[in-house]
């Protein structure tokens, strides 16, 4: 039986990656927005607009940021 990579593995082969270039805090939305193919500015939109609601957005937005390997 064979061992899974870590997640920050995993979520690098999948293209969930932060850019070095064009983030603004940590390059969550920003990496996020490239592997959807959407605009970054559009991403951060969604998620300010999201903060108006209820739920744990900063606490998804800090575990995104530890989970999420830096693009090499």
């Amino acid at each position: 039986m064979s061992a899974r990579p870590p997640m920050r593995q995993r979520l690098g082969g999948r293209g969930l990656v932060r850019p070095r270039r064009g983030r603004l805090v940590a390059g969550v939305l920003a990496g996020l927005a490239h592997r959807y193919g959407m605009r970054p500015g559009t991403v951060r939109l969604l998620f300010l607009l999201s903060c108006l609601l209820p739920g744990p957005q900063f606490v998804a937005y800090i575990v995104l940021w530890i989970l999420m390997p830096q693009e090499p």
